[in-house]
């Protein structure tokens, strides 16, 4: 695989790609910000992987995750959060999304994942996961969640979650319901505004609630079975 690091950390970035070149067969590039992976895209006809900051002076990753999608096909993309991994409420398997400290193993295991996708497969996050990292982020804005035809809205204020849509639900329910697709791709947009305020407990706390919710619906329909 052709891989892509968008670090600023100078130090940070040169031991992400001593570790892929000394656990993988990967070929890897690294560069400090949006500009410098745009320009760097310009000049490469593949990339399979990109793993970038979260944000950082000159790096916006969710927006070069997308701009970069438009020009590699099937691209994957691995985060790293600006927030420590003892923040986290949730602990996702095979997560990708990485806050220091980073665990080694964790991450060359994501690498692994990405090489086995198909190709053009979609770029599948767990939508609790992203939920989690743009409440840590303390993002505004919303986050559009797609699953086989399925699409919801998740709103957000100063990293609380305050609203949600799908076609079916809305508040908490549409939560609950999102959560359950499980894996998704999603889109984040900074500028919208929540139409209105339905959920005001903290966001970890329903996070935790929907994902306790799923799994109890799915004990019961094996119980049912």
């Amino acid at each position: 695989m052709q891989l892509l690091i968008v670090h600023r950390d100078p130090d940070m970035g040169d031991a992400l790609v001593q570790m892929v070149k000394n656990y993988t067969r990967h070929f890897c590039h690294i560069v400090s910000s949006d500009a410098s992976a745009m320009d760097w895209a310009r000049r490469h006809r593949r990339c399979d992987l990109l793993l970038t900051q979260l944000e950082a002076e000159g790096i916006n990753g969710l927006t070069l995750g997308s701009a970069l999608s438009e020009i590699f096909s099937g691209l994957q993309v691995l985060f790293f959060p600006n927030y420590a991994a003892n923040e986290r409420r949730l602990d996702v398997v095979d997560t990708k999304i990485f806050p220091e400290p980073i665990v080694g193993d964790d991450l060359l295991g994501a690498i692994e994942r990405a090489e086995q996708a198909p190709a053009d497969a979609p770029d599948l996050f767990h939508a609790a996961d992203v939920l989690q990292m743009c409440c840590l982020s303390r993002r505004n804005g919303a986050v559009q969640m797609v699953k086989d035809g399925q699409s919801g809205l998740v709103f957000l204020r100063h990293g609380r979650i305050v609203h949600g849509e799908t076609t079916a639900s809305r508040g908490r329910d549409a939560l609950f319901e999102i959560v359950a697709w499980k894996y998704v791709e999603f889109a984040y947009e900074r500028s919208v505004r929540p139409p209105l305020e339905t959920i005001t407990v903290p966001w970890d706390e329903i996070l935790i609630d929907a994902i306790s919710g799923e799994k109890e619906e799915h004990k019961s329909q094996r119980q049912s079975a």
